[in-house]
């Protein structure tokens, strides 16, 4: 399953891959585009949004042309931790001061999002291990479990479907003491997500190219050209689907997306019998309500993922990387403090990908320019999200008026606020998380 062709041995006697350890590379790919062609719609890039925007826009009769610098699935799409949520980004106190009014909308919009993802597994009959098991934000200190059960109040007060649960009566390890519940979604392989999508996409009647890298998209008044390394697409409209991405084409909305680098690790297989002995006896997904998260979750194959917590920037050109050394032995000095009964228990690969976070912390769609539209920023929700986005903008496109879930996200204009998720920035929050850690291990 692992790529070891892209992988490389760190310090840290962890298995590198620059890749995914979920999947394999495919072995066969789209052709490239040489030359012009013309369609209906061109969608730019091959994640989750892309695809499923692809795949609608095809199904209402749209000639479509699909164009993706690597594989279709090869980003984040393929890379993240697995799971599908029915929760917005961001702490839900913070949310509720900000978006008061749209809280509700948003609210709805994710959950709907949650139970389109898994309606699409069954659909399209993609094989990828999901296990319906929903997910918990989970405390692992007397304050952060008063701060998540009031976050259980503001939640189910916008109509949320969660609840608050305490830890040991749930079957969550013993360190972590509760938390919010979120009953919808559950846990995937996400590799396995992606290029089922693909096969889907690859058998459909979307014109799909990879490895062909756009270079520009330029609009004109009865549509855009989308030019590329070796030819180019003259399509009346055009979809960006590029999220992390955005910032590579110029005519993306400034600011819309800040690209983060996020990593995860895998352990060696745990004996069942051993893991129960830590109370971890419901086969759930955990997300800790630290300012940067932390990410524990069981796999099909006996390990224990776990991720995200130290994050990086992107100051240069995006494209395929490792996780360093000091983020992987940051994450593996947090599990073992999350299970200590597992201290002995080795790391085995590590990876990552890059995700897009907006500044509102919200998923935005849009019309970046005419006749030129975008669904990108899901800031690490996108597994759930992006395929809803992709398809709700697709049918806006095909004719129907605006959905209510879609009216949620949509940008009037394309102006986005300055982000503060900087290097400096984001270290400081990983140097509270760290300091309040401590202050909570020591007291009594």
């Amino acid at each position: 399953m692992y790529d070891v062709a892209a992988a490389g041995v760190g310090d840290t006697g962890v298995t590198y891959s620059a890749f995914s350890g979920w999947a394999e590379r495919p072995t066969e790919f789209a052709p490239m585009l040489e030359g012009e062609t013309t369609c209906d719609i061109a969608v730019v890039g091959g994640g989750y949004a892309g695809m499923a925007a692809a795949l609608r826009l095809a199904e209402r009769g749209a000639d479509v042309v699909l164009l993706e610098s690597g594989f279709c699935g090869w980003g984040g799409s393929s890379r993240n931790a697995g799971y599908l949520s029915n929760a917005l980004a961001g702490d839900p106190q913070l949310l509720n001061t900000l978006y008061a009014r749209r809280l509700p909308g948003l609210i709805r919009y994710a959950d709907r999002a949650a139970h389109f993802t898994e309606s699409l597994i069954g659909r399209l009959g993609i094989e990828c291990e999901y296990e319906p098991t929903g997910n918990v934000i989970a405390a692992v200190s007397p304050s952060q479990l008063r701060h998540t059960k009031r976050n259980a109040a503001i939640l189910r007060g916008a109509g949320a479907d969660v609840e608050f649960v305490e830890g040991r009566d749930f079957g969550l390890p013993t360190t972590f003491l509760g938390g919010v519940f979120e009953r919808a979604g559950g846990l995937l392989n996400p590799g396995k997500f992606a290029l089922g999508l693909r096969d889907a996409l690859l058998a459909s009647g979307v014109r799909t190219y990879e490895r062909t890298a756009v270079r520009a998209v330029e609009p004109h008044a009865a549509g855009a050209v989308v030019s590329v390394t070796g030819g180019r697409v003259r399509a009346e409209r055009v979809v960006l689907a590029t999220n992390a991405y955005s910032r590579d084409l110029a005519i993306s909305p400034r600011r819309m997306v800040t690209p983060i680098w996020t990593s995860l690790v895998e352990t060696e297989p745990i004996a069942p019998e051993r893991l129960a002995t830590t109370g971890w006896t419901r086969r759930v997904g955990i997300v800790t309500p630290h300012t940067i998260l932390e990410n524990y979750r069981p796999t099909p194959r006996g390990t224990i993922m776990f991720g995200t917590r130290r994050l990086r920037t992107a100051p240069g050109a995006l494209g395929a990387r490792e996780p360093d050394d000091t983020v992987v032995a940051d994450l593996v000095r947090g599990f073992h403090e999350r299970f200590p009964s597992l201290g002995d228990v080795a790391p085995r690969r590590a990876w990552g990908g890059w995700i897009a976070m907006t500044s509102s912390l919200l998923p935005v769609a849009g019309e970046a320019t005419k006749n030129v539209y975008y669904a990108i920023g899901c800031n690490g929700h996108g597994l759930a999200q992006s395929p809803y986005l992709g398809t709700l903008l697709a049918d806006r496109l095909a004719g129907d008026r605006t959905h209510e879930d879609l009216a949620a996200v949509w940008r009037a204009r394309p102006r986005f606020a300055p982000s503060v998720l900087s290097a400096p920035t984001l270290h400081a929050a990983w140097t509270i998380d760290r300091l309040t850690d401590r202050f909570h291990r020591r007291r009594p």
